[in-house]
């Protein structure tokens, strides 16, 4: 059965699973889209680790997030996503978790905190973290009770006035600490789930305060979560990321982790690698996490001070704030690991790598030299999170590009994976789909002598003894990739279904096969990744005869954007019948209209100058070669996107316009880089398809508009 576009956008979205303490069960979301109700349904699921058995642990979508934490097995602390006073904030309650009706409130928070973490106190506290806003005298910020100004006015005196989607505020995200006391008159803290918990004075500021050239913040936005901070296990240190407070923001990648004792203050915190204290790491930093028994912190860093895309290189600190004697692990692996957990007795590490068009995961032991090259012990797909059970087994959850979750356990050599729950398998919408969907090949090209590989995905009921038109879909980035993975916004199946066998390149710039390859494409935008493309057509078009490369269209996002509006200018562009650009550069020259600069200067290998000939900025300008453009075109821009503004888009409609190129400009007023309401997606794909299919002959329509 094909799969559509309704379909996926209203199929379970599932999070990723969370074992309790003795690994007997997992509990996750599951988000449900009713086209009819406008409306979603989220629920929590239960999942028997031992034999796969699925059920629903609770019905009540105020419950957002989960931790296990307290006396048992199956204690624990969740935030409720409202509170009695309705006033923005939230609550937290404690609870069984094979008795939540018999949950207490524990705390009432008049902010909208999240990101919660927790642990267990030898005296039986509980000792929590999560994240909220903060104004700069440090309390927490609800935008609820926040008094509105007489005037809308913005004042900024440096760079970096806006981020993503969003303008920049004197509020910034910070890491908050709490403690719940355990009562007195409960039952030994070791025996009993009936534990009563109340909330200990104030929250503490770890984050708030700490300025130089720009102030602390931790989680970094705008997709810094959780995982920019860490609780030990035994409740008694803390260390966050924040961006290095010492350089500009907008110019520089560079970011510290800083450990504080929990019951100490921002003004306790010490960073663990600072510029200078590592040769060589100066770039961004990554995943703080501590050892389950708190003596160790792994973490990721770069060495690119303005390079977002650099290697990251496996880090461990002493937790002692008078030694942390960082040290490196496996520092020359030709790979950039960027999800990391502990095994039980801490000899290891587990993290998962972009490697060959998937995220493999990967056990790296402590003694690792730096010459040491990790074996994968997982091949397809790419992990959302990953989680060590008591039995020392992994529990991942995943996605391919033919299922959105999977959830197996996987034993630390490798050797013995067993699948608990297949979203294909289960899910009606995906009914039919399978890894027979998806084959890839290898191809060469002019550019590097890296052999470079694509995605091939086919339609429904395919025929290789039939023709099917090309959908040929360039990532986005330009570092990045293509990988076996689902998605919600370019998924490959739903392209195909349409009658397309859909190719999916991974040229110079893809991240998994390489740090060279992915760091060739700066100052070369216009032509390593462009002939790499060229390369994979004249593959496609000699190699596989099912594939009507005649009636091919071309689309892509963001760096594949800027791609089709290179296309549009030069011999690519006359090989589709229509190209779709979603928020891609058109006027190179524009460029420091961005909010990164670190990635402009890095890319375009310097600061913007005057333009002339020699300059990147001016070389790889698709408006240069306006003169050729003649295939139809599809436009979306959207007026959140702070990251390319919607004037790219704008831009590029008006000069197809008044070329005569038939071209139509979709726009979403409240989506940034991304199409995320799932109404506007659903627009998006009939949009695109309505375009694409009539070009491609598969509509039969009269007209595209």
């Amino acid at each position: 059965m094909a799969i559509t576009p309704e379909g996926m956008l209203a199929a379970p979205r599932r999070g990723v699973t969370l074992a309790n303490p003795s690994g007997d069960f997992a509990i996750y979301t599951s988000t449900n889209y009713s086209f009819e109700d406008h409306e979603p349904t989220t629920v929590w699921e239960q999942l028997n680790v031992r034999s796969g058995d699925v059920s629903t642990w609770s019905t009540d979508s105020n419950i957002s997030e989960v931790v296990f934490v307290g006396p048992t097995n199956t204690s624990i602390l969740y935030i409720n996503a409202t509170n009695e006073e309705g006033d923005g904030g939230i609550s937290l309650y404690t609870a069984d978790a094979t008795n939540l009706a018999a949950a207490s409130l524990v705390a009432s928070l008049p902010a909208p905190f999240s990101g919660l973490k927790a642990a267990s106190t030898r005296s039986g506290d509980i000792h929590f973290l999560m994240f909220a806003m903060a104004y700069p005298n440090g309390t927490a910020y609800n935008e609820d009770l926040a008094e509105e100004p007489a005037s809308t006015a913005r004042i900024y005196t440096d760079i970096y006035v806006r981020h993503w989607d969003t303008y920049l505020t004197p509020q910034r995200n910070a890491v908050f600490g709490g403690v719940l006391a355990r009562s007195n008159g409960s039952s030994s803290y070791n025996s009993s789930s009936s534990t009563s918990y109340s909330l200990r004075g104030q929250l503490t500021n770890y984050v708030t305060g700490k300025c130089n050239a720009t102030c602390a913040e931790s989680p970094v936005q705008p997709f810094g979560g959780s995982g920019d901070y860490d609780l030990s296990p035994d409740g008694s240190q803390v260390v966050f990321l924040t961006k290095n407070i010492d350089l500009p923001l907008a110019n520089f990648t560079s970011s510290q982790i800083y450990w504080v004792p929990f019951s100490g203050s921002v003004n306790d915190s010490v960073p663990i690698n600072p510029i200078g204290a590592t040769p060589g790491a100066e770039g961004a930093s990554g995943s703080p996490t501590f050892s389950k028994d708190g003596s160790k912190i792994a973490y990721f860093q770069m060495n690119g001070i303005y390079y977002e895309s650099d290697r990251n290189i496996i880090y461990i600190a002493n937790a002692d704030p008078t030694n942390f004697n960082i040290t490196s692990l496996a520092r020359d692996w030709d790979r950039s690991p960027d999800v990391l957990v502990w095994s039980n007795d801490g000899n290891s590490l587990y993290v998962a790598a972009p490697d060959l068009g998937r995220e493999r995961v990967f056990p790296v032991p402590m003694n690792a030299a730096a010459s040491y090259k990790p074996t994968n012990i997982t091949d397809e797909g790419v992990p959302a999170g990953m989680q060590v059970l008591p039995n020392n087994e992994l529990l991942i959850s995943d996605s391919k590009i033919w299922s959105s979750r999977d959830i197996y356990t996987v034993t630390p050599d490798g050797n013995s994976t067993r699948l608990l729950f297949q979203a294909n398998l289960v899910d009606a919408a995906l009914s039919g789909l399978g890894p027979n969907d998806v084959s890839e090949f290898y191809f060469s090209s002019n550019s590097t002598d890296t052999q470079l590989q694509s995605w091939i995905i086919y339609p429904t009921n395919f025929s290789s003894s039939e023709r099917y038109p090309l959908a040929f879909l360039v990532h986005g980035g330009p570092q990045g990739g293509w990988y076996n993975s689902w998605s919600t916004r370019w998924n490959f199946k739903v392209w195909a279904d349409q009658g397309y066998v859909v190719i999916a390149p991974n040229p110079t710039a893809s991240s998994g096969w390489g740090q060279n390859l992915t760091d060739a494409v700066s100052t070369h935008w216009g032509d390593y990744p462009y002939w790499d493309l060229v390369y994979a057509w004249d593959y496609v078009n000699s190699s596989l005869p099912y594939v009507d490369t005649a009636r091919g269209i071309a689309a892509g996002a963001s760096f594949g954007g800027y791609m089709m509006n290179w296309f549009q200018g030069h011999e690519m562009g006359r090989r589709f019948n229509a190209l779709v650009t979603h928020d891609g550069v058109t006027n190179s020259l524009a460029d420091y209209a961005t909010d990164e600069l670190w990635f402009i200067n890095h890319d375009e290998g310097g600061i913007f100058t005057s333009p002339n000939e020699t300059s990147t900025y001016y070389r790889w300008n698709p408006v240069l070669f306006y003169e050729n453009w003649a295939t139809p075109h599809f436009v979306v821009h959207n007026d959140l996107d702070y990251r390319l503004p919607v004037s790219e888009g704008i831009m590029l409609f008006n000069m197809l316009q008044v070329k005569g190129v038939p071209s139509k400009f979709l726009n979403f007023p409240d989506e940034n880089h991304w199409v995320l309401d799932r109404e506007n997606s659903l627009v998006w794909h009939r949009e695109i398809y309505k375009w694409i299919n009539y070009y491609s002959g598969l509509s039969g329509a009269s007209s595209p508009f």
